[in-house]
């Protein structure tokens, strides 16, 4: 069994009460031989990435909370010369601070930081170290401590899942589970629940009597895939449609009971489409 980390981004609210008990944790203090601590400054272990989707009054917010993702095909083990990058048979990735020697050699930046693609490892200049997330393994390894990583124990609305693999609970959970990066093929050990998928959105509006138009169905047809999906519009006269496939093409129809019907055409969701006020025209 491995440890894993399981995030819920739809819970998340971005407090970054998880970033504030990571450095509560590691600065200023030394937790060798897992690592010596971080700096005051400039170091994110854990970070929270905020993403603003779509555009004025159609917009949401999501908070991602990015770390090591502890992988098991991790790049930065087989980039550091010094042998100094390890993983753990719990899965955990650690860098050993005694061992690391910041790729002086190379003059150059340290080559760990280079071959991790979550931006995830930071150079501890005063001491000439790379240092990431430890997933708190002197904790972990502390038969006392029964809480899990920090960050996870800090989080006020638990987002964050700690557990190992071999958990049913832990592989239900993964078995809905995406991870960042996909393509990359790394393996990660931290998973995220219901990264954000697009939307298309609107408002539909009679011109005539300067209103909006309550319970229009609004229809949003996959080009690719034939699925179908119907939304009304509400008390604002708005409709989202949610959950979208990234890169889809749909074709969005607009039909009310004694309005003409309209088509908006083909969209193509390679971000969140806020497509405006639509017009119906009363039929005559």
């Amino acid at each position: 069994m491995g440890k894993v980390l399981v995030i819920d981004v739809q819970k998340c609210i971005g407090c970054m009460s998880c970033v504030t008990a990571c450095k509560d944790e590691h600065v200023a203090n030394d937790w060798s031989p897992y690592a010596k601590p971080q700096p005051d400054y400039g170091h994110f272990w854990i970070n929270v990435e905020k993403m603003e989707r779509g555009t004025i009054p159609k917009v949401k917010v999501t908070y991602i909370p990015v770390l090591c993702m502890h992988c098991d095909n991790a790049p930065c083990v087989k980039a550091c010369p010094a042998k100094a990058v390890v993983k753990r048979a719990d899965g955990v990735v650690l860098i050993d601070p005694a061992k690391c020697d910041g790729c002086r050699q190379l003059k150059s930046k340290p080559l760990c930081i280079e071959a991790c693609p979550f931006n995830a490892i930071y150079f501890n200049e005063a001491l000439s170290i790379a240092q990431k997330c430890t997933l708190c393994t002197h904790l972990l390894d502390d038969p006392k401590w029964k809480h899990g990583p920090r960050c996870v124990d800090s989080c006020p609305i638990e987002a964050m899942i700690y557990g190992d693999d071999g958990d049913p609970k832990i592989r239900e959970l993964l078995s809905r589970a995406e991870s960042l990066k996909p393509d990359h093929g790394v393996k990660p050990r931290v998973h995220y629940l219901n990264l954000p998928k697009p939307f298309i959105s609107g408002c539909v509006v009679d011109p005539e009597e300067k209103e909006v138009v309550i319970g229009a169905r609004v229809t949003a047809l996959d080009l690719y895939t034939s699925e179908k999906r119907e939304v009304s519009t509400d008390e604002l006269g708005d409709f989202w449609f949610t959950g979208l496939e990234w890169n889809h093409k749909y074709l969005l129809k607009v039909e009310k009971e004694g309005y003409e019907s309209k088509v908006l055409g083909v969209l193509t969701v390679d971000k969140d489409v806020n497509v405006g006020d639509v017009f119906l025209e009363k039929r005559r």
